[in-house]
């Protein structure tokens, strides 16, 4: 099932896409919601972020051929980080880059799990049942700000807009072998497939629940693939004008543009 979280006459709802149609969904995504009789053509509705996020947690160097680009050793445990929910804009919506940082800013195309339940000290084994779905995202990152000025990553990566998903949920996916890609301005920069992970999605849901709860709705940004702009010779970054597209295999294209 694919859920969009949409616009249409200013009311805001969840839907399923079937085809072209969009069907609006009654109740509680979280809980108990079945499909309801009225519809829109997708064309007429404005898809928003595909869920209101109480949490993004991030991981860094989760493919092995993006630790190698980045010339560090692969990790021994997840390696976690937090972007502000402010960051956070849906397909389409505009990338901007900061005043005070706007010359070595980066993409990175990610999967994002969605989490469906409250979630603490979850087992591997158990991880799936607390997964909403999956959606595109796009972990965008000053990297002047990560690498050289705070040698950190929160600001780096928390600027307003700097955190783009969508265009919607995917509750039935194989979410370990599916390909991911970018592609600027219809260049394709980053070509791989999550089976590169270091650590698969269960692994991340287990691990991350066992340091902190996981509340309905957080995004878990599972690391980016080789190609990343940074690692590039020359490094390439986004421009005013550029168009970013994050696509992965049965989850459909996120679309943003920079200005």
């Amino acid at each position: 099932m694919k859920i969009a979280r949409y616009e249409y006459n200013g009311e805001i709802g969840y839907g399923e896409i079937d085809g072209k149609n969009i069907y609006e969904l009654e109740g509680d995504i979280f809980d108990d919601f079945k499909r309801a009789d009225d519809s829109y053509n997708i064309e007429e509705v404005k898809l928003l972020t595909p869920i209101e996020v109480p949490n993004i947690i991030a991981i860094g160097l989760n493919y092995r051929k993006h630790a190698l680009e980045s010339g560090i050793k692969l990790p021994e445990r997840p390696i976690i980080f937090l972007k502000s929910t402010t960051s956070v804009i849906g397909p389409n919506e505009e990338i901007i880059l900061p005043d005070n940082a706007a010359d070595e800013v980066d993409y990175e195309a990610e999967l994002a799990i969605v989490i469906g339940k409250k979630a603490k000290n979850v087992s591997v084994e158990d991880a799936e049942e607390y997964i909403l779905g999956y959606t595109c995202a796009n972990d965008v990152s000053a990297r002047d700000c990560q690498i050289r000025i705070d040698k950190q990553w929160a600001r780096a990566k928390s600027f307003d807009t700097f955190c783009p998903l969508g265009p919607w949920i995917e509750t039935k996916l194989d979410a370990d072998n599916v390909s991911i890609s970018s592609t600027l301005n219809g260049k394709v920069m980053q070509n791989s497939n999550t089976s590169d992970m270091i650590f698969n999605t269960k692994e991340l849901v287990s691990y991350i629940s066992s340091n902190m709860t996981l509340l309905p709705g957080t995004i878990i940004m599972t690391g980016t693939p080789e190609g990343v702009g940074f690692a590039r010779k020359p490094p390439v970054f986004l421009q005013s004008g550029d168009e970013i597209v994050i696509e992965i295999e049965g989850l459909g294209s996120l679309r943003n543009f920079v200005r």
